[in-house]
């Protein structure tokens, strides 16, 4: 399956820019981007604290911050796969040159497959970096 880790240089800049149009619509849709803002209440720590109070403090706030981060995951995954899948596999279909309507004419180890090979790609993981900064700075549109 061809994927944006095996394509030409023509093809890939004409794909990212069809997948840098949808991304936007994507993340409004599942609202990732909001979820990944989601933090713990944190402890504060007073100025006089001892350097012992200081470490557990900021032991219970790591712990708090990890917590965080496996509900926004969660969360994450329940918007991607569950709440908007239809999206996610076009976007899916896209990185793979496939057309979404034609999204479930082939296996999904296909699809894991390209997605494990663009994730080895420096230059496709450096695209999808780009576009969560671009996605940050909202200038997808």
């Amino acid at each position: 399956m061809k994927s944006l880790a095996k394509c030409t240089p023509r093809e890939f800049l004409k794909q990212t820019n069809k997948i840098r149009k949808s991304v936007e619509k994507w993340l409004t849709a599942t609202d990732i981007m909001n979820i990944r803002k989601t933090l713990p209440e944190l402890e504060k720590i007073d100025d006089d604290a001892d350097e012992e109070t200081t470490r557990k403090i900021a032991r219970r706030n790591a712990a708090k911050r990890r917590e965080q981060s496996r509900k926004n995951l969660s969360r994450i995954l329940d918007a991607i796969m569950d709440e908007h899948p239809d999206e996610t596999l076009d976007l899916l279909a896209m990185v793979c040159f496939v057309e979404p309507e034609d999204v479930d004419n082939h296996p999904v180890d296909e699809y894991l497959a390209a997605i494990s090979e663009m994730l080895d790609n420096e230059a496709v993981m450096s695209f999808f970096t780009s576009l969560a900064k671009w996605g940050q700075m909202n200038i997808l549109k």
